[in-house]
């Protein structure tokens, strides 16, 4: 099992910049690709950012490439999502999620779960 923490979500101005963190404990956190989803109401749950076991490959949703950077320190078992730029568009739940070995884009293919944080960005 691998538990998932989201946190640093809130309420941002359009423009304004926020930073997720997701905290990870259990079984060895490198040997997962870590992905960043978000689920805004009445809409399906979509990938937002996911990043390679060494960090070394990312991927990004087209809305929001530029804005939004993913990173991880294996050391500390923590995925990061910085936010800039933010639009209202972007409120939703963000969560973070585990796959074995090799990120995916589908939500079907994550092994484990946060929680989830709020973000809500004001127009």
């Amino acid at each position: 099992q691998v538990q998932l923490v989201e946190s640093g979500g809130g309420l941002v101005q359009a423009g304004g910049s926020l930073r997720l963190t997701c905290a990870a404990s259990g079984r060895t956190f490198s040997n997962y690709a870590m992905g960043w989803f978000r689920q805004a109401p009445g809409k399906d749950r979509e990938l937002v950012a996911a990043i390679s076991r060494a960090g070394l490959s990312t991927y990004y949703a087209d809305s929001v490439k530029g804005r939004f950077t993913i990173s991880r320190e294996n050391a500390k078992n923590t995925v990061y999502l910085q936010m800039n730029s933010l639009k209202p568009d972007d409120t939703a739940v963000y969560y973070c999620a585990a796959r074995a070995l090799i990120y995916s884009r589908s939500t079907r293919e994550y092994d484990f779960w946060g929680q989830g944080t709020q973000v809500t960005v004001s127009s």
